[in-house]
């Protein structure tokens, strides 16, 4: 799981198993239709340890919310510093 935010400053969340691995393509264009031409690309936020489903649903609860929500948990995860500690599943839902 994880946020993005986009060039244009729009937040873009997604799954990927290997995120060095997908943030790489998002950078080079070659990422989710909503990215390709937002770039470049900024991790700001992810969340580790979830199975696929979880994360899917997951991603799917975060969707949902109001951009206030989803700045605030970033800015927290941000303040922690992104780290394992940081990108668990342990942020407030």
């Amino acid at each position: 799981m994880y946020l993005l935010r986009c060039a244009d400053g729009t937040l873009y969340c997604g799954v990927a198993r290997d995120l060095s691995r997908r943030l790489s393509v998002h950078q080079r264009g070659k990422g989710a239709r909503y990215t390709r031409g937002r770039g470049p690309v900024e991790l700001v936020w992810a969340e580790n340890g979830l199975d696929r489903r979880q994360a899917l649903l997951r991603e799917r609860e975060i969707k949902r919310w109001p951009r206030a929500r989803k700045e605030s948990l970033i800015t927290r995860w941000t303040s922690a510093g992104p780290g394992p500690e940081a990108s668990t599943s342990s942020q407030p839902r």
